[in-house]
């Protein structure tokens, strides 16, 4: 797998200088500045590629732009109002945009109004560094209490609903300011920053679209923009929703493994892919991600490595759970490492082009000197770097089972090798 890394360009607090010290082999980008549903311009574009491409002291880094997360969905799209239209064609027009410039992987999200939720950006860790935390008490006092969502009421039972007035009435002002800003004024990776009466406009739109609706209108959206980008050898990969059970009534479609293999079956193309994302989808208990690989694997065109760790509370399929280390959360990540190296190996031996899958460590917790840094949440330098050198070790150590090095030509078994 290529280990790349996501970069959010001038704006980032680690420089391109960095990423060669932490031997990153590509950078994960998007053009964030430009509005959702405008068009990303070839200058643009090239303006990204030129930054990725440059040190600090302008000789040339040796990385380049191999993945664009995300090119933004707009909410339009999803709901098919408005201009919605004119937006698929703005879409498509990055799409040509992009391709013109030389890349080939794109991925985006289907996620209703809000982007990936948390409720804490730096939860202390027993280590004494932070991590993000998604809380379920807390998001119910933000959706009961300060968003006041029609409805909400109907959506928790009786214990969390209980739970939720007791913490409200012991915050103070600031945390629930902070408490709204976690929630709605936008993360790295989103176009969009939002207040609570946006959301709540947002919301009214989504009133007649359950999920039947919403995914019905993913499939108009993939008809119209998949078979261009089989023109212009482009993969588009879908990510999970994160995290992957509804919030604030809305519908998610891109949850499970059933609702990939969904998609992947409506329009089946090989440019209508994935994003496999281990810290999103495995928040999910039955979430058996060797198995996925299995079915879809020929379809992943891109790979998240994080790891989530479930906590109390939890009802009707929901969970609380914190970023955990990249190796110490709920996922088998050793065993999912070993099932996309094997897709590379399947790859290979058919003769692709596109064998090799871009993965980046993801979402790394504050360590050491990421505490003081001002690190965007969820991107900390030294975090990720250490998340990324454990997966590479896990890489290194399985790779000669599927490059057919000594090891596996020796009768190794590899189940003897792997943790029980």
């Amino acid at each position: 797998m290529k280990q790349t890394w996501r970069w959010f360009g001038p704006a980032d607090t680690i420089s391109i200088d960095a990423l060669l010290q932490a031997g990153v082999e590509g950078v994960v980008s998007a053009l964030h500045h430009v509005p959702t549903g405008e068009i990303w311009s070839v200058e643009e574009i090239r303006c990204r590629q030129d930054q990725i491409s440059t040190r600090q002291d302008g000789s040339p880094s040796g990385l380049a732009w191999e993945v664009v997360e995300s090119l933004p969905v707009s909410e339009n799209i999803k709901t098919q109002t408005g201009d919605w239209r004119d937006h698929v064609d703005a879409y498509r027009q990055c799409l040509r945009n992009l391709a013109a410039c030389g890349l080939r992987t794109v991925c985006y999200n289907f996620m209703p109004i809000l982007d990936w939720t948390r409720t804490s950006l730096r939860s202390p860790m027993s280590h004494g560094g932070f991590a993000m935390r998604f809380d379920l008490i807390d998001f119910a006092v933000f959706d009961l209490h300060l968003l006041r969502r029609d409805g909400a009421q109907a959506d928790y039972p009786a214990g969390i609903r209980e739970a939720a007035r007791d913490r409200f009435g012991t915050m103070t002002d600031d945390r629930k300011n902070r408490l709204v800003d976690n929630i709605v004024a936008g993360l790295p990776g989103t176009n969009d920053s939002w207040t609570i009466r946006d959301v709540h406009d947002h919301l009214t739109a989504y009133a007649a679209i359950d999920a039947s609706r919403l995914r019905a209108n993913l499939v108009v959206f993939l008809e119209l923009v998949v078979p261009l980008a089989r023109e212009l050898d482009i993969n588009l990969c879908c990510h999970p929703d994160d995290p992957p059970f509804s919030l604030l009534g809305l519908p998610r479609i891109m949850s499970t493994a059933q609702d990939y293999a969904f998609i992947m079956k409506v329009v089946d193309l090989p440019q209508n892919g994935i994003t496999l994302c281990t810290g999103s989808m495995g928040v999910l208990p039955s979430m058996d991600f060797p198995a996925f690989v299995a079915d879809w694997g020929s379809r992943i065109h891109f790979a998240h490595l994080r790891n989530t760790r479930r906590q109390a509370p939890a009802f009707s399929g929901k969970h609380s759970f914190h970023e955990d280390t990249h190796l110490g959360g709920d996922t088998d990540m050793v065993a999912v490492v070993g099932a996309l190296l094997g897709e590379e190996a399947r790859r290979r031996a058919e003769g692709r082009s596109d064998w090799t899958i871009p993965m980046r460590p993801d979402h790394g917790q504050e360590i050491l000197a990421d505490i003081n840094s001002n690190s965007m949440p969820g991107y900390p330098l030294l975090g990720r770097m250490r998340g990324l050198a454990e997966l590479r070790g896990v890489m290194l150590a399985l790779d000669p089972f599927y490059s057919g090095d000594s090891l596996l030509n020796s009768g190794t078994e590899l189940s003897k090798l792997s943790p029980e």
